[in-house]
């Protein structure tokens, strides 16, 4: 695996374009860009079988404002010497899409995607209480979330550029009538593990047509129960750092103070949690030092909020079911079913290969 020192103007360029259109043909990509579409798909598989970037999709708000899952955030404590251990077991899970060694009072922060609050419970207090390397847990549920990581950009496009490409992404409302059908559930689990991958070969994992399967994307993009987005390893993000906050909010105020926080260019993820504190803030910055400046703006920005705790992530094992190595490259994928979370056999999807057939084991 290649690992790069920085990503030159014309991979930047593309990464940024995915990042606005994930699903844009290389066609369509290669007019705004005024380059070869032969070029930009060569240069985009480069950069996936070096694990430099991908393209992830997760369940969007739609899907739980409809009553189809919830997410919640797990604290977890390790036994001594067993923290990687505990990692990588956890890592595997599907139901847990992102881990991360955090500083602080906590080993590892976990991202969960649960059908429901019962199996969210079952799987505390059964699945993760199992593990002989985690000592113990604390458990905060999501509620709203007003922010997330598919708005962070590179910014390496021109406006005009970056408008263009804009244009493409399908436009719809979510409802609460959402209705997730099996096959929806299939196409979701496929483009977990490629979201770039062709209609021909998702109506092959999903066991349907180019054409239904086309439907379906557009559908549940439009309806905004899936999010789509391009990562690059964090060693080129421009904002390598992870910072975590914690923060209470008087209980008047938390729609306003939520949506300034959201609003803040560094800021990848805003979310009402229960628990000791009531919001949750994710932010990327160049580095440490920029952490305590990143608490400032918070604070300038909305004065009401109070800080009660913050943590920084020295690794991230995984990330939107991705799994990365120590230095943020990505080695292998466990595809995201929230709807259907049973154990798998998963070796054959952490080989560090672009994996995206890995979503056949979920049908």
């Amino acid at each position: 695996m290649k690992e790069y020192k920085i990503l030159d103007e014309v991979d930047s360029a593309l990464v940024h374009a995915l990042q606005i259109s994930p699903r844009a043909s290389w066609a369509r990509i290669a007019k705004v860009l005024d380059l070869d579409a032969v070029t930009l798909a060569r240069r985009w598989k480069r950069l996936t079988d070096d694990g430099a970037a991908w393209i992830s999709c997760y369940p969007g708000p739609a899907m739980a404002e409809a009553g189809h899952g919830c997410l919640a955030f797990a604290e977890v404590d390790c036994a001594g010497g067993r923290l990687a251990e505990a990692a990588e077991q956890l890592a595997r899970l599907p139901m847990v899409t992102t881990v991360e060694h955090v500083t602080g009072d906590r080993d590892l922060l976990l991202t969960v995607m649960a059908p429901d609050l019962a199996t969210l419970s079952h799987w505390i207090t059964h699945t993760l209480a199992s593990f002989p390397a985690v000592t113990a847990s604390r458990t905060e549920v999501a509620g709203s979330i007003y922010t997330e990581g598919s708005r962070w950009r590179r910014r390496s496009l021109t406006t005009a550029q970056a408008a263009q490409l804009a244009e493409d992404r399908p436009v719809g409302e979510s409802t609460g009538a959402l209705t997730v059908s099996e096959l929806d559930r299939r196409v979701m689990v496929a483009l977990s593990a490629d979201g770039r991958a062709s209609y021909a070969a998702l109506a092959e994992r999903c066991g349907t047509s180019p054409d239904t399967a086309g439907r379906r994307v557009s559908a549940l993009l439009a309806a905004k129960a899936v999010h789509l987005r391009c990562e690059v390893a964090r060693p080129l993000s421009e904002r390598p750092v992870t910072a975590v906050l914690w923060a209470q909010v008087s209980s008047h105020s938390v729609e306003t103070t939520a949506r300034r926080i959201a609003g803040m260019q560094d800021v990848r993820l805003c979310a009402g949690i229960t628990g000791r504190h009531n919001l949750l803030v994710i932010a990327w910055v160049r580095s440490v030092n920029d952490i305590q400046e990143l608490e400032t703006r918070v604070c300038e920005l909305a004065p009401s909020v109070v800080i009660a705790d913050r943590a920084i992530a020295l690794w991230t094992a995984k990330l939107s079911g991705h799994l990365l190595n120590e230095h943020g490259y990505r080695r292998g994928t466990i595809p995201i079913d929230p709807l259907n979370p049973l154990p798998l056999d998963v070796d054959a999807q952490t080989t560090g290969r672009h994996t995206s057939d890995a979503g056949n084991n979920y049908r």
